[in-house]
């Protein structure tokens, strides 16, 4: 896959898919953006299911890779839980909210495999967010009830409500903000 050409393809596939959705793209768009012939686009991906689940992993790796870097970029746990928020914040600005929230959204149509790959996703996510929560926890910085985990699945529930709603105002990051700064103020006593 490090192919120049199917990295491209994937990037453009995940802004498509970032801001369309499943349902709302074909490989004639991509390869009109691309600027290659469709038949290029099966060469590497034999068909849209192959493209997204492909899409989906990457997604699964660049989040784990985040989630990582953030584990590591400070001692501070309420700084850690800044910069998580931090990436459901940051694609609001090209109007792009969570690729697996997007495809959520098709979930019924998309083939087994890709709803695997989603299914990992969210759960690889909620179990990383807990661990930070639990820390959190242990050390007097907030109180999760009635459990972490129940916790993070809120708090991504949060996260990715609030990326919907704000996608489609006049300014998404502010909204954003407004959405969730008073709740995770409010939650976890959190400078934000």
């Amino acid at each position: 896959m490090e192919n120049k050409t199917a990295l491209k393809i994937l990037d453009v596939a995940q802004d498509m898919v970032r801001n369309r959705g499943y349902s709302a793209f074909s490989y004639a768009d991509i390869a009109a953006e691309v600027g290659i012939r469709k038949a290029s686009i099966h060469y590497h991906f034999a068909s849209k299911d192959d493209l997204v689940r492909s899409l989906v992993q990457r997604y699964r790796a660049n989040m784990s890779r985040d989630c990582d870097w953030i584990s590591h970029y400070s001692e501070r746990l309420d700084i850690r839980l800044m910069q998580f928020v931090g990436l459901y914040r940051d694609g609001l600005d090209k109007k792009q909210i969570c690729l697996c929230a997007m495809l959520s959204a098709d979930f019924a149509v998309l083939p087994e495999a890709t709803k695997e790959e989603i299914q990992a996703f969210f759960q690889e996510t909620e179990t990383w967010l807990t661990e930070l929560l639990q820390k959190g926890e242990s050390n007097r910085l907030w109180a999760c009830r009635p459990s972490a985990q129940a916790e993070a699945k809120g708090l991504i529930a949060l996260l990715q409500g609030s990326q919907l709603i704000a996608r489609s105002s006049a300014n998404p990051a502010e909204t954003f903000d407004n959405i969730v700064r008073p709740l995770l103020a409010a939650k976890f006593s959190l400078q934000y």
